[in-house]
């Protein structure tokens, strides 16, 4: 005998009834969606959840339940902020990665500028030195060759 029970009521196991609040955010063929959101939130908590919410607000709340669960079940302490501090390290990661490579298009673009000017620029030490070397290495190269021959 094939049972209409949802996952949770399966879980429970109890009746599922035609107005089950848990039903249509978790189907019977994936019962380990509502096993993860009952495991950290309880079954009953979820319920009342899901109820004072407007019909067409459950669904994303019962997939927003069901992400937070599993990101606390792989992270207890962090949960879901977690990968969001990742996240945002990453960004500021690139961000500044991109700081440094413009500073350094900026170098090899002008070269009228001075080591005084390029402190202005980038405060960041390590960017600044590499960029100071830059400059002097230019400045060396420009003092010491003709761009062109002369012809005579």
């Amino acid at each position: 005998m094939i049972s209409g029970r949802c996952a949770a009521c399966k879980y429970l196991r109890r009746r599922c009834p035609s107005d089950c609040i848990f039903s249509p955010y978790f189907p019977p063929n994936d019962p380990h969606r509502f096993v993860s959101v009952h495991k950290i939130y309880g079954a009953s908590n979820v319920g009342k959840m899901l109820q004072q919410l407007p019909p067409h607000a459950r669904g994303q709340a019962a997939d927003s339940l069901y992400f937070e669960a599993q990101c606390r079940i792989q992270d207890p302490v962090y949960g879901c902020v977690g990968i969001i501090s990742q996240l945002h390290q990453q960004l500021h990661s690139a961000e500044s990665q991109l700081a440094k490579t413009r500073a350094e298009i900026a170098v090899f673009s002008s070269p009228a500028q001075t080591p005084r000017q390029l402190q202005q620029i980038e405060p960041d030490s390590d960017c600044n030195d590499f960029l100071m070397e830059q400059f002097s290495n230019a400045a060396q190269f420009d003092a010491s060759t003709q761009p062109f021959p002369t012809l005579m």
